[in-house]
This record gives structure tokens, C-alpha cells and sequence, in this order.
């Protein structure tokens, strides 16, 4: 790719956001992107300056509704996949369902059982969900007892990809489904926490993102790429039928205007072209356990 290309590129997917005085910085002759390092430094000292807003600044504001207001999150794309394999008939496991299993609770009353699997302890009932504090390595269900397994934002702290994908395998009945949203390892967001030692992600998230330290847990990336995720499945004998990279807004940036412009440029740009999809922020992915095949007696 030619970097007149990518210059007119950057250019059109600045004029998709036009109006917004701040991008006159981007033609100033004088304007150059920041190095990694500086990056890191300007988001580790505008957390220590408590420059974080619940609301997000002013322009952080702006520019996501003008960019990105009519552009699917890739939690609802998430959800529409899931939603397509419900059906009263339907055991729904959640893998890595968090506190209070805000995702399987959208589908209470539209599956005949509902189950919730995390190593956190669960303070609270949830009406209508099973919740098991397990690993999902060793969840005490029996074999062939699930019909679709669902988990988000929770493949990227797995230790043990192997494990899990085997245990999978045996939870779900034949022709069953597993459908998983994580982050993706080529994401400049997984690049920089990967740098970053896991011991400070709670505090910087909570301050980036306005999220809970104990909702933050330590990062793995041992199944988020293409690579990993087809070496896992076929190992573990399943078929893949959809993998996807999906974009969104850049959320680690709503606490700063500058950055989350620069951000946006960058989220354009890769959106642009197909073969920048791998450096999207999450992948969707959808395993299949095949059914056995029967031959007809004859």
C-alpha cells in the first residue's frame, strides 16, 4: 500500500468528521504523530492528573456522535448472533458471566435454562440463571449438556486455551454452537496492555474508562488471532463458522479530546480498507460441534 494512498485515506476519513475545529491541527505542516512512548506517557499522566469525566470531554463527546453515532457496537452485533440460535428448547451457557451476568440476564424467559460459569464469587442471586463459581477449564456439568455456549470479553484472560476449548467441546451436545466476542491481539489497545504490566491495568481502566478495579482482570491473548483461534478449534474438533473483525469507537480515549481524535482518524483509516480489518479492535468468532455422521443401513 503506497503512502500517498494512505495520506488521501487519512484525509477522506478526516472529512467524514468535518466541522470539528481541531482537525485544522492535522494540517499544520508542523503536526506529527506521537511516538508509542509518548502515547503511554500522555495517558499515564493525564490519569495521575485526574483528568478523567464520567461524561467523557466535550470533544471526545462530539466526535463519537458525529463518527461513529450510527455505527453498530460490537457487543449489539454480538447479541443479534446470539439471539439467532435461541429458542425455548435452548441450554445457554455463559462463560466467564462476571458478577451479576448482565448478558445472560437479556435472556431470561427465552431459553429453557440459563447458566452462568466465573471464578468470581457471586454475592447476589440472579433470578432465573444457574451461576457456578468454576473454572472454565472444569465446569461439573454433565457431557452433551448444552446447546449454545456464549462469552464477551472473556477469551482474552484465558491461560489455558486448550483446556478450555476441550471442556467446551464436551459441554455441548452435537451440532451445538459456541459464539465468542473478544479483544483482538493486532488491536493498538491489546498492543499497549500487553506492554503494560497486568498489576496496573485495574488502576489505569478505572481511570481511562471510569470501570470498576475489580471488574479489570489480567490479560493472556492466547487465543486472539486467526492463527490461534483455528489451531485451537481444529484441535479440539470443532468447525468454524464465522470469523469476523469488528471496529468501534476508541473507548480508552473518551477521557481526552486530543487523543480520542487521533484515535479516530486511526479507527477510519482501518475501516477503509479490508486489509487493515486485522487490526480491528475485536474479533467475533462461532465454533461448531459437529453431529456424528450415520450411515444409512441398507
Amino acid at each position: 500500500m503506497s503512502k500517498t494512498l494512505v495520506t488521501t485515506s487519512a484525509s477522506k476519513a478526516f472529512r467524514s468528521c468535518a466541522d470539528l475545529r481541531p482537525l485544522r491541527l492535522w494540517k499544520s505542516p508542523s503536526f506529527s504523530f506521537p511516538s508509542k512512548a509518548l502515547m503511554l506517557g500522555m495517558l499515564s499522566t493525564a490519569a495521575r492528573s485526574g483528568c478523567y469525566n464520567a461524561a467523557m470531554t466535550e470533544l471526545a463527546s462530539r466526535l463519537k456522535n458525529r463518527c461513529f453515532g450510527d455505527q453498530e457496537h460490537p457487543y449489539r452485533t454480538f447479541e443479534r448472533e446470539v439471539e439467532k440460535f435461541l429458542n425455548p428448547d435452548v441450554t445457554l451457557l455463559d462463560a466467564g458471566c462476571g458478577y451479576t451476568a448482565p448478558v445472560l440476564s437479556k435472556y431470561v424467559s427465552r431459553a429453557k435454562r440459563l447458566i452462568g460459569v466465573d471464578l468470581v464469587d457471586f454475592t447476589l442471586e440472579v433470578q432465573g440463571i444457574e451461576l457456578l463459581n468454576q473454572d472454565l477449564a472444569h465446569v461439573e456439568l454433565p457431557a452433551s449438556s448444552v446447546d449454545l455456549i456464549i462469552s464477551r470479553s472473556v477469551m482474552e484472560h484465558v491461560a489455558d486455551p486448550k483446556a478450555v476449548y476441550t471442556e467446551m467441546y464436551r459441554l455441548l451436545r452435537p451440532g451445538g454452537h459456541i459464539i465468542f466476542l473478544t479483544a483482538n491481539l493486532w488491536d493498538y489497545a491489546s498492543i499497549i496492555a500487553r506492554i503494560v504490566p497486568n498489576r496496573f491495568h485495574p488502576w489505569i481502566v478505572s481511570r481511562t474508562e471510569g470501570r470498576n478495579e475489580e471488574d479489570v482482570f489480567p490479560i493472556q491473548y492466547r487465543t486472539n488471532t486467526r492463527r490461534a483461534v483455528c489451531k485451537w478449534a481444529q484441535e479440539c474438533g470443532f468447525d468454524i463458522k464465522l470469523f469476523r473483525y469488528l471496529g468501534q469507537y476508541p473507548s480508552y480515549f473518551l477521557f481526552n479530546g486530543g487523543l480520542f481524535l487521533m484515535a479516530t482518524v486511526y479507527e477510519k483509516l482501518i475501516s477503509r480498507f479490508s486489509g487493515l480489518a486485522f487490526l480491528r479492535g475485536w474479533i467475533l468468532v462461532i465454533l461448531h460441534k459437529p453431529a456424528p455422521i450415520t450411515t444409512a443401513k441398507g
